[in-house]
């Protein structure tokens, strides 16, 4: 009897993790998130296409490994499992990816292996594999394309951070001033300003200003900010800290808000061909972070940084 594959993208990262640990390819250095890109294609491969209304195969995937996504509960995995028929039989093996990845860490001068290099490695394998049909290899390639998307996400946060002295105080920060804002508004109560000692209305500008970065609509402020209320109340009962990770969509929209404040400066610094002295200190800052606090080499931060320097090029 067929066992069916693995669905869920963080324990696909362990069998990636294992497999690696019994080649001799120790010394390269393989870059965060290359096994995590693998893993999201893999996972994608082998999963059908979703029968929910509003259900991507990417949310599904989110959900499947436990994590939050709009619309969806946890609870409504066993339901959206139910729809399928032989999800899991099908699609791309652990040693189909092993063996792309051994064939990008092999290159003679390879020092790091990327995520891109991941993705590049997998995608010659589909082309020159002679047993995919040429339908099955375009979907795979879409998926491919759908990967390299989320890695897009996963880069860009990973250079917005490195561009903070201490992002995570920022951010906790930017969320007590949110929650204080929240709840004055939801007593109708007046808040004191920290400089001049006044009272003054809360900050609707700033609330606003969150809100929209997770597309919070006008009408339903009220209700997300009631639901965010109960949460950190709930997480106080049970003696738990609320912080900006803790819920899901407010991550995200603190994250957005921070990022968008600091954008310029970031677009200027890294897509500058010619960077000056200050520009080129702070870029040195950040390769530093990058690898003290986030895992990367030398090499691979450099990488990385052109990467993502060519993403905010393309954009507005």
């Amino acid at each position: 009897v067929r066992v069916p594959y693995n669905l869920k993208v963080s324990q696909e990262v362990r069998i990636y993790e294992k497999l690696l640990r019994q080649t001799n390819l120790q010394d390269v250095h393989i870059a965060p998130h290359s096994l995590q890109v693998a893993a999201i294609f893999a996972v994608l491969s082998r999963l059908e296409e979703p029968k929910t209304n509003g259900l991507t195969l990417i949310k599904k995937m989110k959900l499947y490994d436990g994590e939050e996504v709009e619309g969806f509960r946890q609870k409504d995995v066993k339901m959206i499992q139910e729809q399928t028929e032989r999800e899991g039989m099908d699609g791309i093996s652990p040693r189909f990816i092993i063996n792309r990845i051994s064939a990008s860490l092999i290159k003679p001068e390879t020092r790091s292996v990327t995520p891109i290099d991941v993705l590049r490695a997998i995608k010659d394998g589909i082309d020159h594999h002679s047993h995919v049909k040429s339908a099955e290899r375009e979907r795979l390639n879409n998926l491919i394309a759908d990967a390299r998307r989320e890695y897009d996400e996963i880069a860009r946060t990973d250079v917005q951070k490195a561009f903070f002295v201490s992002f995570d105080q920022e951010a906790l920060t930017l969320l007590d001033n949110y929650l204080d804002n929240v709840e004055a508004y939801l007593d109708q109560t007046k808040m004191t300003d920290p400089i001049t000692g006044e009272e003054v209305s809360p900050d609707e500008k700033l609330m606003r200003s969150i809100e929209e970065k997770i597309q919070v609509p006008e009408y339903g402020k009220d209700s997300f900010r009631n639901e965010i209320f109960r949460k950190v109340a709930m997480a106080h009962r049970k003696g738990e800290g609320f912080d900006y990770t803790t819920h899901e969509k407010l991550k995200d929209a603190i994250e957005k808000q921070l990022f968008e404040e600091r954008r310029d400066t970031i677009k200027l610094t890294i897509t500058s061909r010619s960077p000056d002295t200050e520009q080129l200190r702070k870029i040195n800052q950040v390769i530093d972070n990058l690898v003290i606090h986030h895992g990367y080499t030398s090499d691979s931060a450099n990488e990385l940084l052109k990467y993502v320097s060519s993403l905010l090029a393309r954009e507005k």
